[in-house]
């Protein structure tokens, strides 16, 4: 069943928390946390004290990022695998769960663990959504996230943890794998180069579509590999909030 998103947010700001390397250090955490974290010794809830300045603000987290606390407004995913192994722990979490994989389609809440399904939207791959109960896939969730954003009204959007790249560490995310939250059971599975430059694709036509609907949009992380929105540090955002 297709879900409208509502006008939650309308005329105000959003966050929108990706997976990047970078979030971690914007916000002061020491290099011994991060690295247990990376590791899986310790929980990405170790990270939620430090991010006490957006604790306040209206949050979408892509992915893993609802596991750093039940601060976060909203979980948004789309991938249908990450959500086989987050499936028990994601049941569990209080805050509204949203995706775009096919398998929730015609299935009603209750069957679907309380999870709010929005369509892809196949005639706009690319961009954003102008239909409530879609998103513009972009070919990533964090990208299609911008739709769900845009759907709640909101006038400015923060992206944080939109890096694209590899931190000097070659790592590409704050976290461990995306497939394995158990710290007792590390992955066996090979490591793959991340698919930035197909994750990227969707951007430029999300600038465009976000400029005509009177939408800013700030990447905030100086060294993203994502150069169609103005970037910002996180100091620079929360000092003009």
């Amino acid at each position: 069943m297709l879900w409208r998103a509502p006008k939650l947010w309308s005329g105000g700001e959003c966050w929108i928390i990706g997976g990047g390397s970078s979030i971690p250090r914007q916000f002061g955490v020491p290099e011994e946390i991060i690295n247990e974290v990376m590791n899986w010794r310790s929980r990405p809830s170790a990270y939620s004290e430090y991010l006490a300045p957006i604790h306040d603000k209206h949050i979408i987290g892509v992915n893993n990022v609802y596991q750093i606390g039940d601060w976060i407004d909203v979980c948004f995913f789309g991938d249908c695998g990450w959500y086989n192994v987050h499936r028990h722990a994601l049941s569990k979490w209080p805050g509204i769960k949203v995706t775009c994989c096919h398998r929730f389609a015609g299935r009603g809440e209750k069957e679907m663990e309380g999870i709010k399904f929005l369509s892809r939207h196949k005639k706009r791959k690319y961009g954003i959504s102008d239909n409530p109960s879609y998103v513009s896939w972009n070919g990533n969730s964090g990208a299609a996230a911008i739709s769900l954003a845009v759907h709640f009204g909101v006038k400015r959007i923060v992206l944080l943890g939109f890096d694209m790249n590899l931190d000097e560490n070659q790592k590409s995310h704050w976290h461990g794998s995306h497939h394995n939250p158990n710290p007792k059971e590390p992955t066996k599975k090979k490591r793959k180069t991340p698919p930035f430059e197909r994750h990227l694709r969707g951007f430029p036509n999300i600038a465009v579509d976000a400029r005509q609907m009177g939408v800013e949009i700030l990447n905030a992380n100086p060294n993203s590999a994502i150069n169609d929105f103005r970037k910002v540090t996180v100091k620079d955002v929360l000092g003009n909030s």
